[in-house]
């Protein structure tokens, strides 16, 4: 998997040290377990009920997020970290190393997309700084710093969806398939990344003179083997509940009893205030604080911002494919989906859900092949952003 120049290059180790560093001195300010288990350990207690051979845990834990379905309680987010955790359990117990693992998940994301821009003709400093940015300069490095069970998904699911795009741009779509599906079982929303994948590898094909038909070869273990995949997770969700889309989340008590709501149009418009417009500090008895439920995306997570420009110069230049616009089109339609979303993320520095879509300006950036560098301008903002979300985390964390 990594290119023969990775055993002379010393960028990763760099790479490697950066994100320790940073984790080490976050955690040192902020008297947080830097390797140990979480409190909210859902998924280790899930892991531990199946080796009982239960699907539901065995007495409520006040307070994680458990549905409640026919007396029983069940943890209420898609399996996949369980299955990651299920054989730690045999080491730890109910103890696992979560916090060490969302960092390894990150650390192993910022790798792959390093080698992958390197391939693509980044030299190794450009190539550095946006894999190192990419991951770090966002909302997600306040997740790494804690591997509870809402954290603990979606680093996972960016890792699996960030190898997803770095496989096709590989040209390995069996594999690229199989990870977005993995991906899913942690946010189901990242099944949309299925639309630009798909039509960016047949776009890509059909220019380098291959049929459908052959494509479709290509393709065709990747969707059989996502196809396993989804039947797995609806086959779970069926024997838990008697429904193959529901994870349980409906059953939480504050949708299921307490009269939520969950996903409704009518939250599109104050979620929209706050997570595209609003500001990360507010003044308070003279005060400046830093927002504790969000600000907007396009600043916490700002490579989101450096998509939209660079889609806006793509059309100005008449360089715009049709595979970039669905990369576009498609995480605007993630973000309709998200915005619906009664907390979008609750208590958080930034905006937490927006990690979702950090892997669409990775994908957008891959499918820009005369773009080998990263700008003075791309640089200096990444890394505002960076020290800014690090100061944030000090005054906002779990």
């Amino acid at each position: 998997m990594l290119s023969a120049y990775s055993k002379r290059d010393y960028v990763p180790w760099l790479l490697g040290f950066a994100m320790c560093f940073t984790w080490i001195v976050l955690s040192y300010a902020t008297g947080t377990s830097l390797l140990g288990p979480t409190s909210f350990n859902s998924y280790s207690r899930q892991a531990m009920a199946w080796r009982q051979g239960l699907m539901h845990l065995p007495q409520d834990v006040p307070h994680l997020e458990l549905a409640v379905y026919q007396g029983e309680y069940y943890v209420s987010f898609p399996p996949l970290p369980s299955v990651v955790l299920w054989p730690l359990t045999f080491i730890f117990g109910m103890d696992t190393p979560d916090n060490l693992l969302v960092k390894l998940y990150a650390l192993a994301a910022c790798l792959m997309m390093y080698f992958s821009l390197r391939q693509a003709g980044y030299s190794p400093v450009s190539g550095g700084l946006f894999a190192f940015f990419f991951c770090f300069s966002s909302s997600m490095l306040p997740l790494t710093m804690n591997g509870a069970v809402w954290y603990h998904a979606q680093v996972l699911a960016f890792m699996l969806t960030v190898f997803s795009v770095c496989f096709l741009c590989r040209d390995m779509p069996a594999a690229s398939l199989l990870c977005c599906a993995l991906a899913v079982g942690c946010r189901p929303f990242n099944a949309l990344y299925l639309i630009p994948l798909l039509l960016s590898y047949r776009l890509i094909q059909r220019r380098a003179g291959m049929s459908f038909r052959d494509t479709f070869n290509r393709l065709y273990w990747g969707l059989y083997l996502g196809f396993c995949v989804a039947l797995a997770l609806g086959l779970y969700n069926y024997l838990r509940f008697g429904n193959p889309l529901e994870f349980g989340h409906n059953y939480l008590p504050e949708f299921s009893t307490q009269g939520g709501v969950q996903f409704s149009i009518e939250q599109i418009g104050k979620n929209a205030k706050t997570f595209l417009w609003g500001w990360p500090l507010k003044t308070v008895n003279r005060t400046t604080q830093f927002e504790q439920y969000g600000y907007s995306m396009l600043l916490a997570c700002p490579t989101l911002s450096l998509m939209l420009f660079w889609a806006v110069r793509d059309c100005r230049r008449g360089a715009m494919r049709w595979e970039k616009a669905a990369v576009v089109l498609t995480c605007l339609l993630h973000v309709f989906f998200l915005l619906q979303h009664r907390t979008f993320g609750g208590f958080q520095l930034g905006a937490r859900y927006a990690v979702d879509l950090v892997p669409y300006s990775f994908l957008y950036l891959m499918l820009t092949p005369e773009k080998k560098r990263i700008d003075r301008w791309e640089a200096a903002l990444l890394a505002a952003v960076f020290l800014f979300t690090c100061v944030g985390f000090t005054e906002v964390h779990v």
